[in-house]
């Protein structure tokens, strides 16, 4: 088992460098999208990522039950690539969820799956303090996730101008 955090600001170039490792690890890859198509623009998003995925890529949708298709496809054969966690964060509060106890539960999932599992997230806390209570909780909740993440990580690079910098591993 191997896991690997892929953390960067917005349109940093993680998400391409994460199907990179992926890609050279396995043609057997689960992208596990945690994006929702809840408008037009994010519709479009989608599919243009779809798009740019090869043909041996099964996509899974997993906007809130992360570590039960971890579960399901992690296996010694498959990477997964899980896209991502910050997402995934926003649909747990949106959803009203306990953020600590899917935190744990994310861990564990990671400690015990089978196979190499690429996880992309955003670093949110380098710019500007928000505004809104619920951006800093936010901010402050993403920064915990990472550190988690990070912290039962085999392997964290931070992709900056679509250079990854390693920082564990």
């Amino acid at each position: 088992m191997t896991v690997e955090l892929i953390i960067g600001g917005a349109r940093s170039g993680k998400s391409a460098h994460a199907l990179k490792l992926a890609e050279a690890a396995s043609k057997q890859c689960v992208f596990i999208a945690t994006a929702e198509a809840l408008d037009d623009e994010m519709a479009k998003r989608i599919a243009r990522h779809q798009a740019e995925r090869g043909a041996y890529w099964k996509t899974v949708e997993a906007p809130l039950a992360l570590c039960e298709t971890i579960e399901a496809y992690a296996t010694e054969a498959n990477v997964c690539l899980v896209d991502c966690l910050t997402l995934w964060l926003s649909n747990l509060m949106h959803a009203d969820c306990d953020i600590e106890v899917e935190t744990d539960l994310l861990v564990t999932c990671l400690q015990q799956a089978s196979g190499r599992i690429v996880l992309v997230s955003n670093e949110v806390g380098m710019g500007l303090v928000p505004e809104h209570p619920l951006g800093r909780r936010f901010r402050d909740a993403q920064g915990r996730l990472n550190q988690r993440i990070a912290g039962v990580s085999d392997r964290v690079e931070f992709v900056a101008a679509g250079l990854p910098l390693t920082l564990k591993g």
